[in-house]
């Protein structure tokens, strides 16, 4: 039976991660009863710690807070909507230069007290082995989703299911790092001062770890997937440090551990490559390797890492490893009110769906939440058509949808926001930073005037949904 138009209709979460967290608290919000399936203790997974929701399972960083950035664009977009998992972040935000750095422990806790604590929301400590048959469904699993979810999906949908290996960095112990090796200094920052510590290498210990991490012994590849040329060309953010190594041994000086804007005060020179650490923790007391992600053996790790200065006798609380990224392939599969095609009434969001990123999966579970709350309000959610709904591309929450619709070519992998998602300018100045800044002030405009159109002069941000 078809649904009253201001009915709030029961909605089933599965997935408790970024992009499912805000998802239910939205439609929370909007009235909507949810259930929301979290798998967690009853079945772990090779990189969550603990049963919380929202666990932070790689960085602790939601990248640049800086309006000119498309991250910071997104990230301004979704604090004006009023979401809730970015409002939590926000709370339990810790220095990290001009990038958004929360504390993992105090935001997941956080975050599982917002939704449990929810009157409309009813965890359910559950595995959900195949598609309940529950309609309006939010599958948001993410790239850790239940091998059994990842078949029944494959039998729904076919051939659309593509995986990949993702890497995570190691963090290490503030009090078994000799600080006085290092040097503190943000990018092009104030000299001495900053969010970040710093390991200077002069070119001979650089060029030595990098041969180590050459013949470090690795975990081999699971499924062959690792080896696919396409999907690791596509798609490198999170490659392996070693990985970087081995297409060139200048490639870490040039990325990750690029020294461009830092002077040593020891030897008031820039040092021919840094490794930077962000601290994980609000106290200090634990602080990560950035841009250290790796698929070495954990005695490697020890061996290798210990090399850079200040780590010589480092305690690691935790290594760095792998984890499966299971993704679908949203350009066939995510259709215009963001169901999937031969699954009326059932939606994915979040990584699951082929973003990439924190703040690009909780943008995700918000769009899913609301064309969802708007579809199964209308009085026929069969044939809702989504366009008045969606913003336009030509904002950061609609350019980064944009990078899910069918008219991308090529291998699809997991997309991140960036400028080249949004629509060219007319009349596109020769300027980079000139074409920058008009993208970011077309896009504020415009997203300006989908808010007003979808909330009304005089509403507030709580009844977006309605």
């Amino acid at each position: 039976m078809l649904q009253a138009r201001d009915e709030a209709v029961p909605v089933t979460v599965v997935g408790g991660g970024l992009a499912g967290c805000e998802a239910a608290l939205r439609l929370a919000d909007w009235g909507h009863p949810v259930r929301l399936f979290e798998m967690r203790p009853r079945t772990g997974t090779g990189a969550h710690k603990t049963s919380r929701l929202g666990e932070l399972v790689c960085s602790n960083s939601l990248k640049s807070l800086e309006r000119e950035t498309p991250h910071g664009l997104l990230k301004e977009e979704l604090r004006s909507v009023g979401s809730p998992v970015m409002d939590i972040a926000f709370r339990c935000r810790i220095p990290g230069g001009g990038a958004l750095v929360v504390d993992r422990e105090r935001f997941s806790e956080s975050l599982t007290g917002a939704v449990t604590g929810h009157p409309k929301i009813r965890v359910v400590r559950e595995t959900i082995a195949c598609l309940p048959a529950d309609r309006p469904l939010i599958v948001a699993t993410g790239p850790l989703t239940h091998p059994s979810l990842v078949e029944d999906l494959s039998r729904h949908l076919g051939g659309g299911r593509l995986s990949f290996y993702d890497a995570i960095a190691p963090i290490v112990e503030a009090d078994s790092v000799d600080w006085d090796l290092l040097f503190r200094g943000d990018r092009y920052g104030t000299p001495g001062e900053g969010d970040h510590w710093n390991a200077p290498m002069d070119r001979a210990t650089y060029e030595r770890f990098c041969e180590d991490l050459l013949w470090g012994a690795r975990v081999p590849p699971h499924e062959g997937v690792e080896t696919d040329p396409e999907v690791l060309r596509a798609f490198s953010a999170c490659q392996p440090v070693e990985s970087l190594v081995e297409s060139g041994l200048e490639t870490l000086a040039f990325g990750p551990l690029k020294p461009v804007g830092l002077v040593d005060p020891k030897t008031n020179r820039m040092p021919y490559a840094v490794v930077q650490f962000r601290p994980e923790n609000e106290e200090g007391s634990s602080w990560n390797l950035i841009g250290f992600q790796t698929r070495l053996r954990y005695p490697e790790q020890d061996r290798i890492f210990r090399s850079i200065p200040g780590l010589s006798r480092v305690r690691f609380l935790r290594y760095g490893s792998l984890h499966r990224n299971t993704f679908l392939d949203a350009p066939s599969l995510l259709r215009d009110d963001l169901t999937l095609a031969g699954l009326p009434g059932v939606y994915a969001t979040g990584q699951l769906v082929g973003v990439e990123g924190y703040t690009e999966s909780l943008a995700m579970g918000f769009l899913t939440a609301l064309t969802l709350s708007r579809a199964w309000r209308s009085g026929n959610p069969w044939s809702f058509d989504a366009s008045a709904v969606l913003p336009p591309p030509s904002t950061a929450l609609g350019a980064l949808l944009s990078g899910l619709s069918p008219h991308r070519k090529g291998v699809f992998c997991p997309v991140n926001i960036h400028f080249g998602l949004f629509p060219a300018l007319q009349n596109e100045p020769r300027s980079r930073r000139q074409r920058r800044d008009l993208l970011v002030r077309r896009a504020e405009r415009d997203f300006r005037s989908w808010k007003r159109s979808i909330l009304g002069p005089d509403c507030e941000e709580r009844i977006l949904g309605r």
